[in-house]
């Protein structure tokens, strides 16, 4: 049996659910997950629909059926393989603990991602991206060929088919046009609570205000520089008794974890861009699951 997965946006009205589900249980398909909401302020609705097709209907005859569907409610709508692998490029610069960390769950299966490269302005990490036997592409960053260093990345990108960019602490901005040109397909990960504490030493900051909590924001990147759609947060206790330097240690902790579950969000088709916010369901039985155990 293949199991797909089924993304819709549109206006809300009524009908869209009775719609989809008909479509699918015409065609043999059994729905075994699905989420969904209505967003009033924006008058838009989402949802997220796994299922199996039990007897026999394609992906492609799926797909080239369901315009019918779609069009009466103006979707914007896509069918996915549930065993598809959105190809995924990482950034880095000379902090390494998301990349290792990412690394190790792709590694794993935890984080199924078809990994094509790891890309930095920097050549830190270049001997333990290689010891996984994953492509490690140095593109050196100056103030004098910002251009054409990224235009370096765009030609990675098409070179590899990347369909998401992490930033896993790369430290550099990116253009504007490049944000416009990748909308929705570059996340990155911020180490403070977003708004608070920007800048190039937050925890210091964060140290200096007395804050009893530290935190982690993972978010897709727009030309608003950190102020991005957000997909995911966590936040740390600290206490008075901490210095700034255990704030980077158990902030580095969060911004990994962050991270990851903002990846497994987007590749999982669970995270919808929703104007300035997000709509993120939760993820479905099963697929946080790693190919290896203990």
């Amino acid at each position: 049996m293949n199991s797909h997965v089924l993304t819709v946006q549109c206006p809300s009205r009524r009908g869209i659910v009775a719609a989809i589900s008909t479509y699918l249980a015409e065609r043999g398909c059994n729905i075994t997950d699905a989420a969904q909401f209505d967003d009033r302020e924006t008058g838009k609705f989402f949802t997220r629909i796994s299922f199996v097709a039990e007897t026999g209907a394609t992906l492609d005859a799926l797909r080239e059926g369901f315009p019918a569907v779609a069009g009466p409610f103006a979707m914007d709508w896509a069918i996915h393989g549930e065993a598809e692998r959105v190809r995924t490029l990482i950034m880095v610069s000379n902090f390494g603990h998301c990349l290792n960390d990412l690394l190790y769950r792709w590694r794993i299966g935890a984080l199924p991602v078809d990994l094509v490269g790891v890309a930095s302005n920097h050549m830190t990490y270049q001997k333990a991206v290689a010891n996984h036997d994953v492509p490690f592409h140095h593109i050196r960053v100056t103030r004098d060929n910002k251009p054409q260093a990224e235009a370096r990345l765009m030609e990675l990108v098409e070179e590899t088919g990347a369909e998401l960019i992490v930033l896993a602490r790369y430290m550099q901005v990116l253009s504007d046009g490049l944000c416009a040109r990748m909308s929705g397909r570059i996340i990155n990960i911020h180490h403070s609570f977003l708004p608070s504490f920007k800048g190039a030493n937050p925890y210091r900051q964060a140290f200096e205000r007395g804050v009893k909590l530290i935190g982690a924001t993972a978010h897709y990147v727009t030309a608003d520089l950190d102020e991005g759609p957000i997909i995911e947060q966590d936040t740390v206790r600290v206490t008075h008794a901490q210095s700034p330097e255990d704030y980077v240690s158990l902030g580095r902790d969060v911004e990994a974890s962050v991270l990851a579950r903002a990846i497994h969000a987007h590749i999982h088709r669970r995270s919808f861009l929703n104007g300035n916010k997000t709509v993120v369901f939760p993820a479905s039985p099963g697929s946080y699951a790693s190919e290896r155990m203990g």
